[in-house]
């Protein structure tokens, strides 16, 4: 059982409902832009997912094959009470796993190069829980090896795993204050509303998934003070709505530093070294400016209206396209999907250019419209994904509507 898809419907819900308090309320917590860049960076981690989850599992489950110490049973966890003190073993373990995994990836270059896309947002609501990065595969898992070599079962970890990742989307709001006695022993909406922040007292804090209690146990907490409000987002600011940059950025910067450095030892060491860390000849060469958070200004190029609502338009078509493959995924697999997520990755790219104002958005739409997309559907039909006369019709609607509708703004 999926939890996450089953949840979907749930995360949709409750990001309509969360958006119309905003608008009642006037509160200010969403922009369309920067909810919609959060929302596009969450689709391609998943989509991008069908393609590259592989890697870990072949490599997890190589270790509970061959180093388990406990040979479990999926059948003792079951409603018995050894049964449920098995389920909480396994969630208590994951999130400890998750805490050091999440820390570390604060705290080590090349980690938080795939973690820093979850923190980009400079907005802090419902929609930057779905912010996730495209590159955690390639170290992520690392982390929860202990669980395997303990003996856990896949199927009981990827549950517990699964429940720890839903328990995290409700603390991204803003609408939630303090909870007293909960704030000490849970993550909840004030705990994560630091961990979010790039204010001094707050950095590097506020780490577990579901428990606190792991931060107050190492030294990580920080409590959410009146006297300095959060300021959300990333010292080095994105200032962009494209979701692959968003996932390059910053091994793009640990790049430049590594090629600018003199020393091996440095060009290497840059990766795995403390987040921060630079070379001194590099940081001589190329100084970096403290960051000021007095000035701090929000990324908001603003557009026409009429640019918007078409935004908003391909945006409805990204999020029809996202559950469309994601149904063709668990029913045929990763190869039925790959000539539609390249469709939907070009999608979230153009849909990028446009919501930034650049002036070659509108042609690389029309490219995407006239070229892409025609081509993307020949070679689905080709592979013996059917494209019927109806649907045939509906995408030359879409194309001719869509185009029209972009020439005129």
């Amino acid at each position: 059982m999926d939890l996450i898809a089953l949840a979907v419907p749930f995360f949709l819900l409750a990001l309509i409902v969360e958006i119309s308090v905003d608008r009642l309320k006037q509160t200010g917590y969403y922009r369309s832009n920067d909810a919609i860049n959060s929302i596009s960076a969450g689709i391609l981690s998943t989509s991008t997912k069908y393609f590259t989850n592989i890697i870990q599992w072949i490599i997890l489950g190589f270790v509970l094959s061959n180093f388990a110490i406990i040979d479990m049973q999926v059948s003792w966890f079951d409603a018995s009470l050894q049964g449920i003190l098995l389920w909480i073993a396994a969630a208590i373990g994951w999130d400890f796993c998750y805490y050091w995994n999440h820390r570390f990836g604060h705290e080590i270059s090349i980690l938080w190069a795939a973690h820093a896309v979850h923190h980009q947002s400079e907005d802090y609501n419902l929609s930057t829980a779905l912010r996730q990065t495209s590159s955690s595969f390639l170290f992520s898992w690392i982390f929860y090896v202990p669980l395997y070599v303990i003996g856990f079962p896949v199927e009981i970890l990827v549950t517990v795993g699964a429940a720890n990742l839903l328990y995290q989307f409700w603390v991204h709001t803003q609408h939630v204050n303090r909870l007293g006695v909960v704030d000490r022993i849970l993550v909840t909406p004030s705990n994560h509303r630091v961990h979010h922040a790039q204010n001094e007292r707050y950095i590097d804090k506020n780490y577990g998934g579901i428990f606190i209690l792991w931060d107050r146990f190492f030294g990580t907490f920080a409590a959410e003070n009146d006297a300095d409000p959060v300021v959300f987002g990333v010292r080095k600011p994105l200032q962009s709505w494209n979701p692959f940059w968003a996932n390059f950025q910053v091994y793009n910067y640990l790049l430049f530093d590594a090629r600018q450095a003199r020393r091996w030892q440095d060009k290497i060491g840059i990766w795995f070294r403390r987040t921060g860390w630079r070379p001194a000849d590099v940081e001589a060469a190329f100084p970096k400016h403290p960051t000021d958070l007095s000035q701090f200004q929000k990324y908001d190029p603003q557009l026409s209206v009429s640019r918007r609502r078409y935004v908003l338009l391909q945006f409805f078509v990204v999020i029809l396209t996202a559950m469309i493959v994601a149904e063709q995924y668990a029913t045929k697999g990763a190869q039925a999907v790959l000539v539609p997520c390249l469709l939907l990755w070009t999608n979230l790219y153009t849909l990028g250019l446009l919501n930034e104002g650049q002036r070659h958005g509108a042609r690389f739409e029309l490219l995407r419209l006239l070229v892409v997309l025609p081509l993307g559907l020949y070679a689905m039909h080709a592979s013996l994904i059917i494209i019927t006369p109806t649907a045939g019709l509906i995408f030359a609607i879409y194309i001719l509507v869509s185009g029209l509708w972009l020439r005129k703004n």
